[in-house]
């Protein structure tokens, strides 16, 4: 079995590669180029590997939320692969990604993407056996409006770890030191996606049956209003 991942909702430019067993992965700091590289990087890992899309038995995909210009290059380059070689596609939202970088120690993990605005996107997971389950949906909110929801999360809880991981990190992280007794903050190589996160993550959904076709999958958007074209009259 082969799979393709990509990930473009942050600045980084992630695959992962599955194949027969083994997980390779490429991170590319792609900042504003992510335009530019992510055809031809595409192609450069596919002729690498002596692949073609037809030989890809599954795509995988980050759904966001995340940079609306990222997620939108990043789907469509997926769905134009999949749809043309009819293989299926499997959605894996970003922070789902960024959290499983963290899976070392039981308790909470927190991952936090810098939403612009004075606002990030987040969820909050409970972490034990090295699997996580999330416990709350994916939010858009300010860094204090996630503090009062983290601290009712694990108010009255037998925590071990509170794990913080993410870019909003580079705004929020004295904040949320001050603000939340315990918390820990995650090496900056855990704050950004993974290719063998994508891959894992598609493994198993794979396992579990939830797969969907290129026309099915859809981003993870938090700015609905942000996100519409509107009509106006002349």
């Amino acid at each position: 079995m082969r799979i393709l991942g990509i990930d473009t909702s942050t600045k980084f430019l992630c695959f992962g590669v599955y194949d027969s067993g083994k997980i390779c992965e490429y991170n590319l700091e792609a900042g504003t180029r992510l335009s530019d590289l992510l055809v031809p990087t595409i192609k450069r890992i596919l002729d690498n590997l002596d692949w073609r899309a037809r030989d890809i038995d599954y795509f995988a995909c980050g759904l966001g939320p995340g940079s609306f210009t990222g997620l939108r290059l990043g789907m469509s380059a997926v769905k134009g692969m999949a749809w043309s070689v009819k293989k299926p596609v499997i959605g894996v939202p970003t922070l789902d990604i960024i959290a499983n970088n963290a899976l070392s120690k039981d308790g909470v993990i927190v991952p936090i993407i810098d939403a612009k605005r004075g606002l990030v996107y987040s969820a909050i997971y409970k972490v034990k056996s090295r699997i996580a389950k999330r416990i709350t949906p994916y939010i858009l909110l300010s860094i204090d409006e996630l503090v009062k929801k983290i601290k009712a999360k694990i108010s009255g809880a037998r925590i071990s770890a509170i794990l913080i991981c993410g870019d909003g990190l580079d705004l929020y992280k004295e904040k949320i030191l001050r603000n939340i007794p315990g918390a820990s903050i995650e090496d900056k190589d855990c704050w950004y996606p993974r290719g063998h996160n994508i891959i894992e993550s598609a493994l198993e959904k794979i396992k579990e049956g939830k797969i969907n076709n290129a026309f099915d999958i859809g981003p993870i958007y938090l700015y609905p209003k942000e996100c519409q074209i509107r009509k106006y009259a002349k």
